[in-house]
């Protein structure tokens, strides 16, 4: 509860009311979304729980991760997480200009994570994460070269490791006085609005609920009827979120998919209208 002005109680908003919470998703890549929905998830949260490791695979990961942490925090070791990542090994005949690898000179917040063959390193800076895999002959100082996995569906993988590798070769020449960030895309925006609705549905919001919370009680009350834009969009963003959590994740994370009855058994009930 909240105190009004006028000493009167007021109903204290739920947690995912807040939009000003989901706006670090606005800047995940795709593994790191993925967990955000796989967190999510009944069946995975028991499993954390119970301890029952031995169906991180069927989650698409080698050790499980505490869904109480979000992409910002945790460290989710995906089966794939070397297919998604660039490689970084000692360059054995380097230019005259090349530059040395120096861990501290790379950009923006750093995770280090072991993922039993060697290190991991995550690098986020506004609009970017860069995945790196450090070969163990690797050290500070040392000459080196990037190298990629070739990836079986060649286009699109290979397209945003080869624009993650320009955008840290850019960021590592440059030191920056403030760091700005840009103007979010429409496909990340829908993204913090399918996992806000999410969360809400989790909870037990009906439709309506939802859209006052994600678009104002203003909207609602104008646009809001039975064969509405509006209920179609929450309807929308309200089965994406469910179906991207109960099994879709796995596309974002670039982990091949599951039977759907695997992954649906603890789905939330049907929304309420």
């Amino acid at each position: 509860m909240v105190h009004l002005d006028d000493g009167r109680l007021a109903a204290r908003p739920p947690p995912w009311h807040a939009s000003a919470a989901y706006l670090y998703v606005l800047h995940l890549d795709g593994p790191a979304l993925a967990w955000e929905y796989l967190r999510r998830h009944p069946g995975y949260r028991l499993a954390w729980l119970t301890q029952d490791s031995g169906t991180a695979k069927t989650w698409g990961l080698r050790t499980l991760e505490d869904p109480a942490l979000d992409a910002r925090e945790a460290l989710p070791d995906w089966l794939n997480a070397r297919a998604c990542a660039i490689r970084v090994i000692p360059d054995d005949d380097p230019a005259r200009e090349a530059s040395p690898f120096v861990f501290w000179r790379l950009p923006g917040r750093k995770q280090l994570q072991h993922d039993g063959r060697g290190l991991v390193l995550s690098a986020h800076w506004p609009g970017c994460c860069v995945r790196l895999v450090l070969a163990p002959e690797l050290h500070d100082g040392m000459p080196h070269a990037f190298a990629m996995h070739a990836c079986r569906e060649p286009c699109t993988r290979y397209l945003d490791l080869a624009k993650a590798l320009d955008q840290l070769a850019t960021a590592s020449r440059c030191e920056p006085s403030a760091a700005t960030c840009p103007r979010p895309s429409p496909s990340t925006q829908q993204a913090l609005l399918t996992l806000q609705a999410l969360d809400a549905n989790q909870a037990g919001a009906s439709l309506r609920e939802i859209a006052e919370g994600l678009f104002g009680s203003a909207e609602v009350v104008s646009g809001w009827h039975a064969d509405s834009a509006l209920r179609a969009r929450v309807r929308r963003l309200v089965q994406r979120g469910r179906s991207l959590m109960d099994g879709g994740y796995r596309e974002l994370a670039g982990i091949d998919p599951l039977a759907p009855p695997l992954l649906g058994r603890n789905s939330p009930t049907p929304d309420r209208p």
